[in-house]
């Protein structure tokens, strides 16, 4: 998917070839298949980009720069922002490694569409800033700043209100948001939360997010496990759990908690260092240690504090 996107910019960018065009410039030109080093379904269908302020080849500095409201679209993925940059390198011929290029490859190739068109330059990194979109058929992420390296399939989202949303989940985070194509996984670094949309909905916060990323037959993407890492939240129905580290599985809405667990509902609240929570059947198990732990010296012990509700204590009505 985003490997897909990293086509769809790169290649809308390097259509312009020409060192400045107009505002709104456009291109409907096919780009050919693979010519990023990149596949997906969305290859040969036509690459339109959009810059109100036009698009600049740097051939010195080899990259394309498109400015002022800049949009790549190819097929159903786009990605929009003030300023997109493509850095371009020599491509590496079949079989050879990026030491066997010549570095004077770049320089000494064909000027104009028969440097792309020949493949012997090959966009590796993608950088997109100030008010950034990415949006493909499944999930719409934004950002102040991205960056995409071509080579790894990862895209990086920086700045301020960073957030993906999907169909069904909804990730925030303070610091980053990362994108692993090859891995199918999401990173989210710094206050952390993603949220499970729907009738009763569900959330797990931390200081890390590490969630992973399924497709099923018929069915749009949607995350299938999160790992959650320092200050974890799990929020479901009307109750709370706290600890150190978390395994959720969206899937089955089962938890595992590590770490300083408490399990909170209403004014009642549970204490130990490993908890289970089934946030599909609002069920919760709360234990001293993990069942396969080795226990040496003192047995910790599980603790609660249950405040019985004022109706039912002796001598009191209820209202």
């Amino acid at each position: 998917m985003r490997r897909r996107l990293g086509a769809a910019i790169g290649a809308a960018v390097l259509m312009g070839l020409c060192p400045i065009m107009p505002a709104q410039a456009q291109s409907q030109a096919a780009a050919p298949s693979g010519a990023l080093g990149l596949t997906g379904q969305d290859n040969g269908k036509p690459i339109n980009i959009q810059a109100d302020n036009g698009v600049e080849w740097q051939q010195t500095n080899q990259v394309y720069i498109a400015r002022g409201n800049a949009k790549a679209t190819r097929g159903e993925t786009s990605v929009s922002a003030d300023t997109l940059y493509a850095y371009y390198r020599a491509a590496t011929p079949s079989g050879a490694t990026k030491a066997a290029v010549p570095a004077t490859a770049a320089k000494t190739a064909p000027k104009g569409a028969d440097a792309f068109d020949s493949g012997s330059t090959q966009v590796y990194r993608i950088e997109a800033d100030g008010h950034v979109v990415f949006a493909t058929p499944t999930q719409t992420a934004y950002g102040d700043h991205a960056v995409y390296e071509v080579d790894k399939a990862l895209l990086v989202l920086t700045g301020k209100n960073l957030k993906i949303v999907t169909p069904q989940d909804t990730v925030t985070a303070r610091d980053s948001l990362e994108w692993y194509d090859q891995k199918q996984m999401g990173v989210a670094r710094g206050d952390a939360l993603a949220v499970r949309q729907g009738p009763a909905p569900k959330s797990i916060r931390g200081d890390v997010l590490i969630a992973e990323v399924a497709k099923t037959d018929n069915q749009a993407s949607h995350i299938s496990k999160v790992d959650a890492h320092g200050n974890v939240v799990l929020t479901s129905q009307d109750e709370i759990a706290h600890g150190d580290a978390a395994v959720y599985n969206l899937e089955t809405g089962i938890a595992t908690l590590t770490g300083h667990v408490s399990l909170t509902r209403g004014d009642n609240e549970l204490r130990g260092q490993y908890g289970i929570v089934d946030t599909n059947r609002n069920v919760a198990r709360l234990l001293s240690a993990p069942p396969a732990a080795q226990l040496t010296g003192p047995h910790p012990r599980v603790e609660g504090l249950l405040i019985p509700h004022a109706g039912n204590e002796p001598g009191k009505t209820k209202p």
